[in-house]
């Protein structure tokens, strides 16, 4: 083998060596277009697990904005093509799924279809159908679950009745209601199945169902589990005509039923509501306390504020000084947000109600708690307090707000992995298109995961994105 050859093979061995180390990472080694491209060509050509493995990368991917999230995208297009062509079982599913959990439309031909050809489907596909009719509340399958209810199809019973529920508000909620209440008192459903018709009784946020949750509310006699659905569906229809029943198993001897009775007065309002979230601080079962913390935040129940303080500080159940400090940031007033800030700055106090106080002020506060927030991050860093630093760089990663600027161009600088991408973060929150320079930086394929982060931020900015030259550090 002469020289020439030799450099040739060892040429080609190498560039196969970084597309293979690429490939694993989930990476290609041309820009952002290229990847596109790749996981268009997936769906339209590849196998099933090829297709659900790339379902799981994009669940992985997704943003947290709802509206971004019921955005249709090239690849959703894609992926509603090939659902409506393949008999795929596997295919079919992860595709109703991926849709189902964002809310998106655009399968309902194809899920009816299933649905109506369910002896020759895939169970799994099935149920996945009627889920999805369920979850974006599709107009007009009132008549389809109904079909399948009264036929004690067993194996697609529970799907239908949540999907019911869910979808009641655009397919008669009144109807619904009786419905399902002629069928729990005619049918007598057995199993766990009584206790799905209750909730989606609920869901249906209709009057037409009180009575029937009211009963099953005050039945002492009933099961816990049947209670304490009935109640959250009370709180769901928020009826005035249910509130007594509430109240009243706010004092049940269950505390299971207590502290769902109590989460369940959030909607209401009057003076016995109020009574019995306050007496909800005092039951000695810790969800109850917990109830009563969301309840009156959810309220914005100022008599509750001393209760909510006397819990952040002493209550030994970490959870309900959690629930606590949120309740105080929702409500809101100066008299709240005074003792967030007293809870923040009281280095004695644990991290967790620390960092929690610290995510209310900002998310909350009147004043901007940036640069207070900031010190007590240095602080923690200059101290070792790892789980601190941490939580307060989670608080400030999503926080809104001119002053973290600053600390995102020092993260950029001179910040780790970590810093870098909630540096990323804040530039995202807060448009510091003024960075835009310390973000290509890190557009190379070794930054990894900082990487993938930043060609979407550029591309969000509706910025063009140039690969990096290999031999760039990793910053």
């Amino acid at each position: 083998m002469n020289k020439q050859v030799f450099l040739t093979v060892c040429s080609f061995v190498f560039f196969l060596t970084l597309f293979t180390q690429y490939k694993a990472e989930g990476q290609t080694p041309a820009n952002s277009s290229d990847l596109q491209e790749q996981r268009l060509n997936t769906i339209r050509f590849g196998t099933d697990t090829e297709i659900a493995n790339l379902i799981r990368t994009l669940r992985s991917e997704q943003n947290t904005n709802r509206e971004e999230l019921m955005t249709e995208t090239p690849l959703d297009r894609e992926l509603r093509t090939v659902a409506d062509r393949t008999t795929n079982r596997a295919i079919l599913t992860g595709v109703f799924g991926f849709f189902s959990d964002r809310e998106l439309s655009g399968l309902e031909e194809r899920a009816l279809r299933a649905i109506q050809d369910r002896d020759y489907e895939a169970g799994e596909t099935v149920n996945a159908a009627i889920n999805y009719l369920g979850n974006i509340r599709a107009r007009g399958i009132l008549e389809v679950m109904k079909e399948i209810m009264d036929g004690e199809e067993n194996r697609f019973l529970a799907s239908a009745i949540l999907a019911l529920g869910k979808a009641a508000e655009q397919n008669n909620p009144g109807e619904t209601a009786e419905y399902l209440v002629d069928y729990y008192t005619t049918r007598l459903p057995q199993g766990d199945n009584s206790r799905l018709i209750i909730t989606a009784l609920g869901d249906t946020r209709s009057r037409e169902a009180t009575a029937f949750l009211v009963s099953i509310a005050e039945n002492e006699d009933e099961r816990v589990p049947l209670r304490m659905s009935a109640l959250e569906g009370l709180a769901k229809i928020a009826d005035p005509a249910g509130l007594p029943a509430i109240i009243n198993a706010a004092s049940s001897r269950d505390p299971n039923v207590r502290s769902t009775a109590v989460g369940a007065l959030g909607p209401f309002s009057g003076e016995n509501a109020d009574a019995a979230i306050i007496e909800g601080f005092r039951d000695s079962y810790y969800r109850t306390r917990i109830a009563a913390a969301k309840a009156a935040g959810e309220r914005k129940l100022v008599p509750a504020i001393p209760f909510l303080r006397f819990r952040c500080e002493n209550d030994e159940v970490p959870t309900v000084r959690d629930e606590s400090v949120r309740a105080l940031g929702l409500i809101g007033t100066r008299e709240a947000e005074t003792i967030l800030n007293e809870l923040f700055t009281e280095r004695r106090n644990s991290d967790r109600v620390r960092i929690n106080a610290a995510e209310m002020l900002l998310t909350h506060g009147a004043a901007d708690y940036v640069n207070e927030i900031i010190v007590e991050l240095d602080e923690a860093r200059s101290k070792n307090q790892t789980a601190l630093y941490n939580g307060f760089l989670r608080v400030l990663g999503n926080a809104v707000s001119p002053r973290l600027e600053e600390l995102s161009r020092r993260f950029f600088a001179s910040g780790g992995v970590i810093e870098k991408s909630y540096a990323l973060d804040m530039a995202l929150n807060n448009n510091f298109r003024s960075l835009e320079d310390e973000i290509r930086n890190l557009v190379e394929p070794r930054n990894s995961s900082l990487s993938r982060k930043s060609i979407a931020l550029l591309e969000r900015w509706g910025l063009p994105i140039e690969a990096l030259p290999m031999e760039a550090s990793e910053g």
